[in-house]
Order: structure tokens, then sequence, then C-alpha cells
């Protein structure tokens, strides 16, 4: 096959150089016949635009369309159909028509793959969001999944930016662990014992000390506890990867495998965390508005009418900080009625975090000092005893978005908290090590990488912001 360089589509719809030879390659969006000319709209990926093509049949065939069913002649110009993957070299002219600053005059056209159009999925338009679920090996072909991976790239490449910009350092946490983090017990078992007749103890309980790494293991569900190590050590530290939780929830807003984003800063108590948390968010929201202008629009226009506008919002407002017990007085004393009844205590849900969010403030809204019964063993107690420097960030249409608190860095009272929720020493001894040895003040956060796509998309279901969702029974690729 001839080598050709290709000039991307982003690149030549910006264009103001006109009359020069141009090579795309792409996959056909449509395609449209006149009697001797016909219209190719390509796509490469690059922008959410497509760039048309006009094809003179004599130009590009040596000869001239007679009848379109001359299918011998034209038997190349037959392939073309939505979902073809093409080559095309012609020249990059100013167009005439309105929308579209440039079009391409082909002068070659190579067929790389043809896409039957009795079988492609995507010959239509209109598909619903339920059924690209379905195909989600041919969904980023759509402008809808086009438009949100490349937001999710810009947005992965902005959170590294702003943290090596503030002076962070990346770090790599464990994947498969023997702890877990979040005492939430819903983890996923990494092992290589035979499942049919796995080794016993006289008790009959499985012999861990015969697996793999010795001991049971798990996939991880945060890199927190083993980011805050880091952190000891390099003062300001954030991890960036994958994260698992193996409950069985079919709802829009759950995941088994997704991604966190999780700083640690050494030397922080719970004022800084919250401001940085906010300078973050900030940064991103701008991030995606300076470099994804169109594909926004394009979502806009498609989905959420107010989605431009709710990031600008963000950008814009001074995050309202109060307690976890002032809201909960706001919230009883609202006069709504609520799906899951409030008192202070109990955890907040997401109802009760719009309402604040939404109705209440009408901006972002930072609570702090929850009760420490409802929070991790690792958050530092407030002195009344009762609650913990914990704080959550909450959006609109999100609810919770980050997660963090001020750590605990006293030892004894670490070791109180772990004893109260029956965490065994042996297990988490390497914690609290980091307290036994230079312990300092420290907070961090987690952001939910998908929670952040949901909001910057907005879209309505979090298995559309991801490219494979992992969900029950939902693990075909």
């Amino acid at each position: 096959m001839e080598h050709t360089r290709r000039d991307k589509i982003c690149d030549l719809l910006r264009s103001k150089i006109y009359d020069r030879e141009v090579t795309v390659k792409g996959w056909v969006r449509t395609k449209r016949d006149k009697k001797t000319f016909g219209f190719i709209e390509l796509n490469d990926g690059s922008t959410i635009r497509n760039i048309q093509i006009i094809v003179d049949f004599a130009t590009v065939y040596g000869n001239t369309l007679n009848n379109l069913q001359d299918q011998n002649t034209f038997a190349n110009w037959k392939e073309i159909t939505t979902g073809a993957a093409v080559c095309i070299t012609g020249k990059l002219v100013e167009s005439p028509a309105a929308g579209q600053p440039v079009e391409i005059q082909a002068q070659k056209i190579t067929v790389y793959g043809t896409a039957d159009p009795e079988s492609y999925p995507l010959q239509k338009k209109g598909h619903s969001l339920e059924f690209l679920r379905e195909i989600a090996h041919l969904r980023p072909r759509t402008n809808t999944f086009g438009a949100v991976l490349r937001i999710r790239h810009a947005m992965a490449y902005a959170i590294h930016k702003y943290f090596n910009d503030n002076g962070f350092y990346y770090i790599h946490t464990p994947i498969i662990t023997g702890s877990d983090a979040e005492g939430a017990g819903a983890m996923f078992r990494v092992t290589t014992l035979n499942d049919q007749q796995p080794p016993k103890l006289p008790d009959g309980r499985v012999d861990y000390t015969q697996d793999f790494f010795g001991k049971m293991t798990n996939l991880t569900v945060s890199g927190q506890l083993e980011a805050e190590l880091g952190a000891m050590a390099l003062s300001l530290v954030y991890t960036f990867g994958p994260t698992f939780r193996a409950e069985n929830s079919n709802t829009p807003r759950h995941l088994a495998e997704f991604w966190m984003i999780e700083p640690e800063m050494a030397f922080y108590d719970i004022h800084d965390n919250m401001d940085l948390a906010e300078d973050f968010l900030k940064f991103l929201m701008q991030y995606a508005l300076d470099h994804c202008i169109d594909d926004l629009e394009f979502l806009n226009k498609m989905y959420d009418n107010e989605l431009i506008d709710r990031l600008r919002s963000v950008i814009a407002s001074r995050f309202e900080r109060l307690t976890y017990t002032r809201a909960v007085e706001i919230l009883i004393a609202s006069g709504q009625q609520w799906e899951f009844p409030v008192s202070w205590g109990t955890d907040l849900q997401a109802e009760h975090e719009r309402y604040l969010v939404e109705k209440h403030f009408g901006k972002p809204v930072i609570l702090t000092d929850y009760p420490k019964d409802i929070k991790a063993f690792y958050m530092k107690q407030n002195d009344d005893g009762k609650t913990v420097r914990g704080m959550d960030v909450l959006f609109p249409k999100i609810g919770e978005i980050i997660g963090g608190s001020q750590r605990e860095e006293d030892l004894e009272s670490l070791r109180r908290r772990i004893s109260e929720m029956n965490i065994p020493e042996k297990d988490v001894w390497w914690y609290l090590d980091t307290r036994r040895f230079g312990t300092a003040p420290h907070a961090g956060f987690g952001l939910g990488f998908e929670r952040l796509i949901l909001f910057v998309t907005g879209m309505a279901n979090i298995r559309d912001v991801i490219p494979f969702p992992r969900t029950p029974k939902n693990a075909e690729f």
C-alpha cells in the first residue's frame, strides 16, 4: 500500500492556506450523489466537525457518470458508504457554502475498508444511548461519543497539568492490594488458587498462605492510603488510576471499574484542602471551555442546553462552605418531602446534596465536620468527640463530586479509631508507621473522574462517559 501523509481534519478546518494538495483519512459520515459529481462528509475523530469532499467523477474516475446504475465503471464509488474508511487526496479550497470554511476537491480516492450498509449498525442516525451501550465497540464513531472521549482526554491532560504546575508529584499506587482503604468490603478478589478446590485450613477457611501473594488480595478501591505514604516524603503527591468496587448496583451513578484522582498533601489542614479542591475544579472547568468548545457546544445543543452556562457559573462562584450540622438544619427547615428522611447523624443523599446546591445556595457547596460514625477511620477527629474534619464538594446535577478530609496524624487517636471500627492493626501496621516516625498534619481528597466527566459533558448516565463500562453482568470487551 502506498504511504501517504495524513492531514488532520481539525487542522485543515482552521487553515487559511488554500489551493494546496492535502490528504485526509477517515470514516465516511454521509455521501450524496448528483449526476456528474458527489459529496462526501468525512470525519477522522480529531474534531466533531466533518470536512466536505467534492468528487467530480470525471476527475477522479476518468469518466462521467451518465447512469447512477453504471456500477462497473464506478465500483469504487459504490463502496463508499457510511462507515467506510477512505483516503482522499485533493485540493484544499475556500468553501463558497455557509457554515464550512474549507472543502476538498478530490483527485484520488482509496477505500481502506468497506461498511456494508445492510449490516453496519450506525448506518442511520438517531440511535438511543441505550442501544449504543450494546455496541460500545462502535459507539466512539458517533458524534456524541467522539465528543465525550475528546473531552475525557482533555480533562485527563488538564489534571496532570494542574498538579504538575503546582508542584505535585504523580505517584503510582498498587492496583492489587491487601488493604481495604474504605472499609467497604465490596472488593474483587485476586487469586491464583484453584477456584473449584482451594486449599483449606482445619477450620474450613481458605488457606491464602498458599496463594500467589501468601495472603488474601483484592483489586484496589482507592490509592489514598498509599498516596499518604508518598506525601510523608514528597509533601505533595497525587494518584490517577483505576479503582474497583464489587457492588451489585445497576444505577446511572455506579460502575464496577472507574478512575480516581487522589491528591495527598503534607502540612495541609482542612482549610488548605478546601482551597485546593475549589481551585482545582475551577481550573478544570476553564480548561474545558478553552479547549473543548466545539464538543461542548454540540453537547449543549443535543443533551443539556444549560451545560456551558453551568460550567461558567462554577468558575464565577465562590463555593459556599458550611458544616454538616448547619446543612441538616437547612434541610429540616426546608419543608421538602424527602425520599430519605434527614436527621443529624444520617448520611446525606443525592437529593439532599442537590437541594443545597441547586435550590438553597444556587452554587457549589463544601460541607465539613461530618459525624465521625458515618466517615472513614482515617479522618481527623474534632475536639467535640462527635465530628471529623471531613469535606464533601457538592455540584449541581451531580451531588458529591469530591470527598476528602484532614487525615488523623496522631498515632494514639488513630489506633483508637481503628480499634472502634474493628480493623486489625496487623493489616495496617505500615500505615501506622507514618504516625510513629515523623508524623505531620496532612490532608487529601478523591475526585471520581467519571463524575467529573458527567458534569463537564452534561451526560446523564455514568456508563456513557467511560469507553467500556464495567457493570454487573457486563464485561464483553
